[in-house]
């Protein structure tokens, strides 16, 4: 099968009673482009003086903006002239959110209810709703308000969360929506597929849904199955693509934190909702992320027979830009407690970098308005290089690249342990936050330089057109 050329992600949402410290975590591959330079930026906290009408550069979607805009983090594309692409975020309320999961509905759906040309769509989302919302709820009732009014362009899945709650979103057709809050002892794998199952109208509690929802599925005759609401059976598809694209992250996924229940991979009922078998961890979430089928003859870099490398798309690949983990600890002040972590290029050959979520400051590396080709200045190239090394003598230069790795992931961790627990006696959170941020970003940068150089002389006596002489001759 030809894999098809869609700008797919994959994502992981966690309910804080499933993770090892009460934490809610949200996380995503941005997958469109192998050589796509993203940055880091923080909007600052601004009021308008007038109303500001937003204008999309994509695709002339228009909305007018709250006066009041909090602070939040985002990681916009290196040009917007197709759009600002915000995709992810958390905010000075401590909300996160993560715009988008591409899904796909079927024609009978989008027959009845049509996408709108210049609805919202992936590239405003962020940017639109993530400034004005003070809690998770309030980001599903704000892309929904306007999902319903504005119509989208798109079928999409958003993630959101706040220190309690984690929901997430789905845009079904032109005008059609439902959320779910995922349950705090749970979490959800999605790829690219419609995953909420049975909507409960009776539970306004634990879902949100857009008005006419029920009407306009009966009026339509849209559900194909003789008892419930499945909205994945109705509003989403069953395609080959999904078995072969889509069905085998979620079963990876699955695998990875429930091994002992036995699924295919292929399998066009995987639950959106698991409880996993052990707590989860925030490093859990970027391994999932940065997977690409360890240990099953799926992976595409391990031993498998050539048939079954590259029979499906890892959640890992080439064309991802940037992946991200948005964790919200409840018991710190958001400043400490919201960590970006953000790893810029392909997720399993980059480094996952905790931002603090109350950071006025980004290395200039990580913010750098660099153009599309490669330039040294860039975060973005300098943690890509890296990868294109390695991907050139795979199997010869992995190991020194997991060393580094792994050597940052404990380097992260003993940061966040000394910054969090300076939080008691700190009176300038935003100074602490710089400072840990800045700490670790430059570590990474500075190992990533020092690991391409030794990749580079490594490569030197690897070319194919080397010749081992017999020095007897």
């Amino acid at each position: 099968m030809t894999e098809p050329n869609y700008s797919a992600c994959t994502s992981m949402l966690v309910g804080k009673n499933a993770t090892v410290d009460g934490s809610t975590l949200i996380g995503r591959n941005e997958d469109a482009k192998a050589a796509w330079p993203k940055r880091f930026v923080i909007h600052e906290h601004h009021v308008t003086k007038e109303p500001v009408t937003f204008h999309s550069t994509a695709n002339g979607f228009q909305l007018e903006l709250p006066q009041v805009a909090a602070k939040y983090t985002a990681t916009p594309e290196w040009t917007n002239s197709e759009g600002l692409f915000e995709e992810d975020g958390i905010n000075e309320h401590g909300v996160a959110m993560s715009a988008t999961e591409s899904t796909y509905a079927n024609d009978a759906v989008l027959g009845c209810d049509p996408l709108v040309p210049d609805g919202i769509g992936e590239e405003a989302m962020v940017t639109v709703v993530l400034p004005y919302v003070q809690s998770a709820r309030a980001g599903v009732e704000r892309l929904g308000e306007i999902v319903s009014t504005k119509g989208a362009s798109e079928t999409n899945g958003v993630l959101f969360s706040d220190a309690q709650e984690v929901w997430y979103f789905e845009i079904g057709s032109g005008h059609q929506w439902v959320a779910q809050r995922i349950p705090d002892d749970c979490y959800a794998v999605v790829a690219n597929q419609m995953a909420i199952e049975k909507v409960d109208f009776n539970d306004q509690v634990n879902f949100q849904w857009s008005p006419n929802l029920e009407q306009f599925v009966t009026d339509n005759h849209l559900n194909p199955d003789r008892h419930g609401f499945n909205f994945r059976h109705i509003f989403g598809t069953r395609s080959e693509m999904d078995t072969y694209y889509n069905t085998p992250r979620v079963w990876y996924g699955q695998r990875m934190f429930n091994p002992e229940i036995d699924q295919e991979p292929t399998s066009q009922d995987l639950p959106f909702l698991r409880k996993s078998s052990r707590l989860i961890s925030a490093t859990d979430v970027q391994a999932l992320l940065s997977s690409h089928y360890q240990g099953t003859p799926f992976d595409p870099v391990g031993t498998g027979d050539e048939f079954s490398k590259h029979r499906f798309r890892p959640m890992s690949f080439a064309k991802t830009q940037e992946s991200h983990v948005l964790q919200l600890d409840g018991s710190f002040p958001t400043e400490i407690g919201g960590i970006h972590w953000l790893s810029m290029g392909v997720g399993a050959e980059s480094t996952f970098v905790p931002f603090f979520a109350g950071i006025s400051e980004v290395p200039a590396a990580y913010q750098y308005p660099v153009g599309h080709d490669y330039d040294r200045k860039s975060a973005y190239w300098s943690f890509k290089l890296v990868g294109i090394l390695v991907d050139a003598h795979y199997h010869r230069l992995i190991g020194p690249l997991n060393d580094v790795q792994a050597e940052l992931r404990q380097s992260y961790r003993q940061i966040i342990n000394e910054t969090q627990t300076q939080v008691a006696t700190s009176n300038d959170l935003v100074a602490l936050a710089n400072q840990a941020s800045k700490r670790a970003a430059d570590l990474a940068l500075s190992r990533f330089e020092t690991l391409a150089t030794q990749l580079i002389t490594a490569s030197a006596d690897l070319s194919p057109l080397n010749y081992h002489q017999d020095l007897n001759l």
